[in-house]
């Protein structure tokens, strides 16, 4: 059972301790004065911070930034993000993807199957339809009419292996918690392990970017929870949840279990705790106690985490449980994070 004393604590965050917290820079964060700069979920954000860095620090747009940044996750085909990716119950792989810029124009598509770059697709639904969100075989549809070819239909070497062992008791539960490791010499101190399968059990990456004129921009793309139940949607697709962009304010991404980042609109509410003056790691703290409060005892299961960066370039992140870390990129740093996190 979660201690009493200890959850009161994580919930409880105002009077003085929350008026100190809007002026205090938060233990883990990192405050950067100079623009650009790019932020991603889990350590394979380092590999997709380089290429979006191509793009920055050259002066470009952050939109631009996030979409090819994003690319490279999808491309390596591994077990969480794009085509190589664990597939649902029934066996086939779905894709979720949105991305919003400066002005607040987004784009996502949802269930998505058979195209490698959703992020891609996202942003021409975006740029080039009258609409937000294109989903199932619409999505498909409107990929391949600009241009985006049908990938072949079928699972990856590691993806058919771990379909296979799912298949023997077909168990539908949360993935378990990611822990950290210290010894992990490919991504430095605080790197996640894999799970004991050998495999990662963190589904998606998000990334948020500051360019050198000081706007932002956001990606977010998944191939949602493995072995999921065919048609279910997770936050990443979904505006206001997986992603939110105000370029007077903020940007945040999520990961995690999705379903409970809906529940509180997760990313647009950090955006609009920092509306009112918090840091980017307090507001991310906040929206996880939120999460604690709905969830109760059910939250000691799940694992969430937020990740943030203000309009002036403050960067901050938290989660529920231990394990999840970050990458980041800018002119002087390259490294990954390991998050605060408020269940001990």
């Amino acid at each position: 059972m979660i201690n009493r004393r200890k959850f009161l604590q994580a919930t409880a965050f105002t009077g003085f301790g929350s008026v100190l917290a809007k002026k205090v820079m938060a233990s883990g964060a990192v405050n950067l004065k100079d623009y650009p700069v790019v932020i991603s979920t889990w350590d394979a954000g380092l590999r997709a911070n380089k290429a979006a860095w191509e793009i920055l620090s050259k002066g470009g747009r952050a939109l631009d930034a996030v979409e090819k940044g994003v690319m490279v996750t999808e491309s390596e085909q591994n077990c969480c993000v794009g085509l190589g990716a664990n597939p649902d119950r029934d066996g086939f792989v779905t894709l979720d993807a949105c991305i919003m810029d400066e002005f607040a124009n987004c784009g996502s598509v949802a269930f998505l199957e058979r195209i490698k770059h959703p992020i891609s697709v996202a942003r021409r639904v975006m740029e080039k339809t009258p609409h937000v969100m294109l989903v199932g075989e619409g999505a498909q549809q409107f990929a391949v009419t600009e241009g985006f070819p049908l990938e072949k239909q079928e699972l990856s070497p590691s993806a058919q292996k771990s379909y296979e062992n799912w298949l023997k008791k077909s168990e539908y539960k949360p993935p378990a918690i990611n822990v950290e490791s210290k010894q992990n010499k490919d991504h430095g101190p605080f790197a996640p392990n894999k799970l004991e399968n050998g495999e990662w059990n963190h589904d998606t990456i998000g990334m948020v970017a500051l360019d050198a004129n000081g706007n932002l921009s956001g990606s977010c793309t998944t191939s949602g929870a493995g072995f999921k139940m065919r048609g279910r949607l997770g936050d990443s697709p979904i505006i206001g949840a997986g992603l939110f962009v105000d370029n007077e304010v903020g940007a945040c991404t999520a990961t995690g279990q999705g379903e409970d980042v809906i529940r509180v609109a997760g990313s647009h509410t950090v955006v609009e705790l920092m509306r009112q003056g918090f840091l980017p790691e307090i507001a991310c703290k906040k929206a996880i106690e939120r999460i604690i409060k709905v969830k109760g005892e059910k939250a000691k299961d799940i694992q969430v985490a937020f990740l943030a960066i203000s309009k002036s370039g403050e960067v901050g992140a938290y989660a529920i449980h231990k394990g999840f870390s970050y990458a980041i990129k800018t002119k002087d740093k390259e490294e990954l994070i390991p998050s605060n996190y408020i269940m001990r």
